[in-house]
C-alpha cells in the first residue's frame, strides 16, 4: 500500500473545505471555482487578485500532490470528445450559476435550498449519464 494511500480523500477534503471555509470567513465570499476563474479573468466585478492568488495556490496545491504521488494517467478516449465534454461542463457552470466547488462544498455547508438542488441535479445526472455510458451504450468497465 502506498505510504498515504487511504489518507489521501481525507487529507485533500480536509484541505478543501478548509480552504473554503476560510476564504468564506475572511472575505465573505464563496470559493466556487467558476466565480473565481470569472473573477480573475474580468468577467464578473469579484476581487480580481485575491481570486487569482487562491486559484494560483489551489494549482500549486495540485502540483504539490502530483509531485508527492506522480499518478499514472493515460487517456483512452478521443481528444476531441474530452473537449466536447468540457465545454457542455463549462455552460453547465455557467447555466447553473454555480460549480460543484461552489455548490457541493460551500452551499450545502450553508444548507443553501439553490445549493442542495443544484448538487442533487449535476449528482443525479451524472449517475444517469455513468448507468447510460456503461449499460446501454456498452462503455467502461
Amino acid at each position: 500500500m502506498e505510504p498515504l494511500g487511504m489518507h489521501w480523500p481525507l487529507l485533500g477534503g480536509l484541505m478543501i473545505g478548509s480552504a473554503a471555509g476560510l476564504y468564506l470567513l475572511l472575505n465573505g465570499r464563496i470559493a466556487g471555482i467558476s466565480g473565481l476563474i470569472a473573477n480573475t479573468t474580468g468577467l464578473s466585478s469579484g476581487p480580481r487578485s485575491l481570486s487569482a492568488v487562491f486559484l494560483i495556490t489551489l494549482m500549486g496545491g495540485a502540483a504539490l500532490a502530483w509531485w508527492l504521488r506522480a499518478p499514472k494517467i493515460s487517456i483512452t478516449d478521443s481528444p476531441l470528445l474530452l473537449i466536447a465534454a468540457g465545454l457542455l461542463v463549462g455552460f453547465g457552470t455557467r447555466l447553473g450559476s454555480g460549480c460543484t466547488s461552489g455548490h457541493g462544498v460551500c452551499g450545502l455547508a450553508r444548507l443553501a435550498p439553490r445549493s442542495i438542488t443544484a448538487t442533487l441535479t449535476f449528482m443525479g445526472v451524472a449517475a444517469v449519464t455513468v448507468w447510460v455510458m456503461r449499460h446501454l451504450l456498452g462503455g467502461g468497465s
